[in-house]
């Protein structure tokens, strides 16, 4: 069977290394991004994710968390944003209107995780992602969101998930799909099968499984082996692929695949 939507590349030699050499040397130029996560009792997530795209050549970035962090971070993280918080410290359906303000400033956003488990969380994240009409990452439990409201996430554009095989399984089941994610799956099954998803909907996908790094857009498939494991992964991955998808928006796919190369 021709398979020629499938392409395979190593971190030692990149698919589209034309991309590296016609980065941004100008901040200006390099992309704004809004970083979103956290709630009262953790907020490791935003801020490694923040660490990770000034590490990819973001141009500028906030973060915003829930203001029920304010007193413990707000004189310590830099360019930190704060909106209205749930009484149990999580993100609340009256932090949309700050979550619009910060995303118009910005370039991307990303979901970065840790956003604890709230029902009215939920209703903001499905409101903002049907509102704003730009680039939206999203990743650890922010995804988890969108697999409990599927109709927000498979047809979005402009949308990209960095998840956990189970958690691809979750999005698989909520989205009916004729062919389950099975962690038996060889990598012949699972580029297959996210060629086939990523032609029906819309969302573009980053998943590890069995040591390699599967990027899904719009049907066409690439892998990278990795040399060694690496158990965290996914906000790591996730900061890295905005920055690239931001600098190359018209190139989304040789984005996200470079991305992977440039950050393992």
């Amino acid at each position: 069977m021709d398979r020629d939507y499938w392409l395979r590349q190593t971190a030692a030699a990149p698919l589209f290394p034309e991309l590296e050499w016609s980065r941004p040397e100008n901040r200006m130029q390099a992309g704004r991004l809004l970083i979103a996560g956290g709630n009262q009792y953790g907020f490791a997530a935003p801020a490694e994710a923040y660490a990770a795209a000034t590490k990819a050549g973001i141009g500028s970035a906030r973060v915003l968390l829930p203001d029920a962090l304010q007193k413990t971070v707000g004189r310590v993280l830099e360019n930190g944003e704060f909106a209205p918080s749930t009484p149990s410290g999580s993100f609340s359906q009256k932090a949309l209107d700050e979550f619009l303000a910060q995303a118009h400033w910005a370039s991307a956003v990303l979901l970065a995780g840790d956003l604890g488990r709230n029902s009215e969380t939920a209703i903001l994240l499905e409101k903002f992602l049907g509102k704003y009409p730009a680039a939206v990452t999203l990743t650890k439990d922010a995804v988890d969101y969108a697999t409990s409201a599927p109709h927000t996430i498979l047809n979005r554009t402009d949308t990209l998930l960095v998840l956990s095989l189970s958690q691809l399984q979750r999005m698989a089941t909520a989205a009916r799909s004729a062919v389950p994610v099975q962690f038996s799956m060889d990598m012949l099954r699972l580029t297959e099968w996210l060629h086939n998803f990523t032609l029906e909907h819309a969302p573009h996908i980053i998943v590890k499984h069995q040591g390699t790094f599967f990027v899904a857009v719009n049907g066409r498939v690439s892998t990278t082996k990795l040399e060694e494991e690496m158990p965290i992964w996914r906000v790591h991955i996730a900061a890295h692929a905005v920055v690239w998808w931001l600098q190359n928006p018209s190139r989304v796919f040789e984005a996200l695949t470079t991305s992977i190369a440039s950050s393992i």
